[in-house]
C-alpha cells in the first residue's frame, strides 16, 4: 500500500495551552508540524513496545525563576509563603553556619 492511499485516523488530545505553545515554538523551528510530531512519538510506542524514553523523576535542582511562567513561579512562591506559615524555616545564622563548615572556614 503506498503512502498516497494508506488511511488516516484522528487523535484528539487534550494538553495545557503553555505547553502546546512551547511545543509548537520547538517545533516550528525544527520544520515540523504537531500532527507529524504526535505521529512520530506514536511510531516509537510502536517500534519501542511501550513508552520510547526514560521515565524517571529529574534530580532534584534549583528553580531558575527566569524560566517559569507567572503561574509556575506564583506556585513556588505560594510554596515558601506556606513553608513560613507552618514554621518550616531556616534562620539565616544556621544557613551562614552550614556553609562555613561545607567550605571549611
Amino acid at each position: 500500500m503506498t503512502r498516497a492511499n494508506s488511511k488516516t485516523s484522528s487523535v484528539y488530545i487534550r494538553v495545557d495551552p503553555e505547553t502546546k505553545a512551547q511545543a509548537e515554538m520547538i517545533l516550528n523551528q525544527l520544520g515540523i508540524p504537531m500532527s507529524n510530531a504526535v505521529g512520530m512519538f506514536l511510531k516509537q510506542v510502536v517500534l519501542h513496545r511501550g513508552i520510547p524514553f526514560d521515565m524517571t523523576l529529574p534530580d532534584a535542582s534549583p528553580i531558575a525563576a527566569g524560566g517559569l511562567t507567572k503561574e509556575q513561579f506564583d506556585a513556588e512562591m505560594q510554596k515558601g509563603i506556606d513553608d513560613i506559615d507552618a514554621g518550616r524555616v531556616v534562620s539565616a545564622a544556621d544557613v551562614e553556619d552550614e556553609m562555613r563548615s561545607m567550605s571549611g572556614r
